[in-house]
């Protein structure tokens, strides 16, 4: 098998995966700003953490996941100036600030679990940690790193850079082409430099969330939030930072800035970033209407949805792209996904029943074990090659019909031996279910279900066939339903 693979966004190469202290391996996730529900867009950004979190796992690593909660400091429009995202919702709703961040932190765990997505091992908020970004602040105005200016702190990029700093290498910008694009920002008035950044905000009268510092009452700066939780939890430099494309600037190259002027050394090796979705080939966004959230997917609610699609076949149509590459919402493409999943669920669902048969006299055929194989690694191989996991469920795909063969006769496990059936078997429901996060979506629907067996139920009553009668009820009663034989009709109920 070969090692795994990861796509260095510092680098731009894939690189092999090398943890710090291994088998042990720290994973830092920038979580979401709860002041609205949780879009798609996030969702493809946590999916493939989540699914780099159980792979990593699965092949032996001891993964410390962690992945913040924004509850204040994130200003609308991204930048230093503006109001608090958090804030402004609490206002338009009338709520304490604090009601809100419940309110979409709830409703981003329900989604998530939705998705059968795992929770981290810590899921800090960067209102629980204001002391460590204080103190972070005054380390980097001793280090000559930051300076106040009327009440606020702002972290000096020419000084910085002066010290050996390389603000811009992760995404690529260039200072010049910088400072062209922002010389007419708001706020530069108290910055010496327009591109230096907010590590603490002096809060303005109206500005509700607050909290007493040096500087005066004030609010930490998105950027730092992120800086302070992962280094406390996973040390001065940890293995991976992952997060969405359009974090890598500002947000990301300010996480770099911060940490290696606060500790010395670069904080994080591997730089990990999803693409964006699209839609019929358009950027996703609320101002074009073709944004989606889950619900309307799960319900079919939107506009531009010809049908309803569950969560599983919307976690599979994500994992049919490479994590890097865009991905591109359309009907056609969902409906192809949902049969895909099903194709999958099914070979599944067989594989769980298959057991290996021993038969004396059945040679073992080569040809199949070495095509078993061969689907085997494929997986893998996709797997290793930075998360590929297009090309692991084409493996997947090879092997069901291996496992269709199984199932009708065609093949006889003892063709292929013991080992090979087991290794069958373990890889395909592991990597569905372990890897992939994938489970069986049962059909819920009682109530359809128990008329139609009512109807039956009825037609035997009337033909007088007793014995198919009782056999409804006991098929009832053992699924902890009634029927109610009643003289207008006939009804079912739970068997109280």
């Amino acid at each position: 098998m070969q090692p795994l693979k990861i796509y260095n966004t510092l680098s731009r190469e894939k690189e092999l995966f090398q943890p710090i202290n291994a088998p042990h391996v720290g994973m830092y996730v920038c979580g979401p700003t709860v002041y609205n529900y949780v879009h798609l867009g996030n969702v493809r950004t946590f999916t493939t953490f989540d699914t780099l979190y159980r792979y990593l796992t699965y092949i032996g690593y001891k993964v410390r996941y962690v992945r913040n909660i924004t509850d204040v400091g994130h200003l609308v429009g991204d930048g230093d100036e503006g109001e608090d995202k958090v804030g402004k919702m609490a206002k338009l709703e009338k709520l304490e600030p604090m009601e809100i961040v419940q309110r979409y932190t709830n409703d981003f765990h329900k989604v998530l679990e939705q998705f059968n997505l795992l929770p981290p091992s810590i899921e800090p908020s960067a209102t629980g940690h204001i002391v460590e970004q204080i103190q972070t602040t005054q380390t980097l105005i001793e280090k000559g790193l930051a300076y106040e200016s009327n009440g606020s702190v702002y972290f000096d990029i020419a000084k910085y850079n002066e010290q050996g700093g390389e603000y811009g290498k992760l995404s690529g910008r260039i200072i010049e082409d910088l400072l062209t694009e922002t010389r007419d920002l708001d706020g530069v008035g108290e910055k010496r430099n327009p591109l230096d950044f907010a590590l603490w905000k002096k809060a303005s009268p109206e500005h509700i969330m607050r909290w007493p510092s040096p500087w005066g009452d004030g609010f930490p700066g998105w950027h730092l939030e992120c800086t302070c939780m992962s280094t406390k939890y996973l040390g001065e430099t940890f293995d991976l930072h992952g997060g969405g494309m359009d974090l890598k600037f500002p947000h990301h190259e300010c996480e770099i800035a911060q940490a290696k002027g606060t500790y010395g050394i670069d904080p994080v090796r591997y730089w990990m970033h999803s693409n964006m979705l699209t839609v019929n080939g358009q950027k996703m966004s609320k101002s074009l209407g073709n944004s989606f959230l889950p619900s309307e997917l799960f319900a079919g609610s939107h506009p531009l949805l010809e049908q309803a699609y569950s969560p599983m076949t919307v976690r599979f149509f994500m994992l049919q792209s490479q994590y890097r590459s865009t991905l591109d919402f359309s009907n056609d493409a969902l409906k192809a996904a949902q049969k895909g999943y099903l194709r999958l669920i099914n070979g599944l669902r067989i594989m769980k029943g298959l057991e290996y048969v021993s038969e004396e006299g059945v040679d073992i055929e080569e040809k199949h074990v070495a095509e078993i194989q061969k689907g085997v690694q494929g997986c893998y191989d996709g797997l290793n090659d930075d998360l590929n996991t297009a090309v692991a469920i084409a493996g997947l795909f090879n092997l069901v019909k291996k496992i269709n063969q199984l199932y009708t006769g065609q093949l006889k496990s003892s063709q292929i031996g013991e080992e090979t059936f087991k290794l069958l078997k373990d890889t395909f429901i592991g990597l569905i279910e372990e890897v992939l996060g994938l489970h069986e979506e049962k059909n819920s629907n009682i109530d359809a279900f128990a008329s139609g067996m009512l109807e039956l139920y009825r037609e035997y009553k009337e033909a007088r066939q007793y014995d198919k009668v009782d056999q409804i009820r006991t098929y009832f009663k053992s699924n902890g339903l009634v029927i109610k034989d009643m003289k207008t009709r006939i009804d079912w109920a739970y068997e109280e």
